[in-house]
């Protein structure tokens, strides 16, 4: 829905009030799941990126979920967080089935997961959402002045325990630094 709608709506804005209110809708479905869920890394990293640059939460969710995406996509996580009723987290054909949801193609889930970041990455564009820490205009220095808090603080946020590969410290810091220049 919001693939179809967003771009519309972003483009058109009141002239177009059916796409606002399949964004509007759309917006009401994605609360509602992670209430009833959990939410993960992205939120973790968004958390705390947009409070160190002030930027919006949905802009840093923006600007770290491929990488996360990509951080996500293993079929053998080294540390898996717990969830009694999954015997493995199964994130990557998770993520193909999103693709799928969308058309996107793909013969196995490694080109899902491929083609779903690809698309994240054209509603950005299309929506002019920077591609990186960088284009979002955070200073190199600053970022990397702040990185080490930003990677503690993100690792001890309450939404991390609910990612479903864990992450360690490290590999939180990776996702920072190609955040930050737009590397997936």
């Amino acid at each position: 829905m919001i693939f179809k709608y967003l771009p519309r709506s972003y483009a058109a804005g009141k002239d177009d009030p059916v796409a606002k209110e399949k964004v509007h809708y759309a917006s009401t479905l994605a609360g509602m799941a992670f209430a009833n869920a959990f939410l993960g890394l992205c939120h973790s990293v968004a958390h705390k990126l947009g409070a160190a640059f002030s930027l919006s939460h949905g802009i840093a969710n923006a600007l770290v979920i491929n990488q996360v995406i990509r951080y996500n996509a293993t079929e053998n996580p080294g540390k898996q967080a717990v969830f009694p009723q999954y015997k493995f987290p199964n994130t990557k054909a998770k993520y193909g089935q999103i693709a799928d949801e969308l058309n996107l193609g793909g013969g196995n889930d490694d080109e899902k997961v491929d083609l779903l970041i690809n698309a994240i990455t054209q509603l950005k564009k299309d929506i002019q959402i920077p591609l990186s820490i960088k284009d979002a205009g955070v200073s190199e220095k600053d970022f990397y002045d702040k990185l080490d808090g930003l990677v503690d603080q993100a690792f001890d946020d309450q939404c991390t325990g609910a990612n479903p590969v864990y992450p360690l410290m490290v590999d939180i810091k990776n996702i920072f630094i190609k955040a930050y220049n737009g590397e997936i």
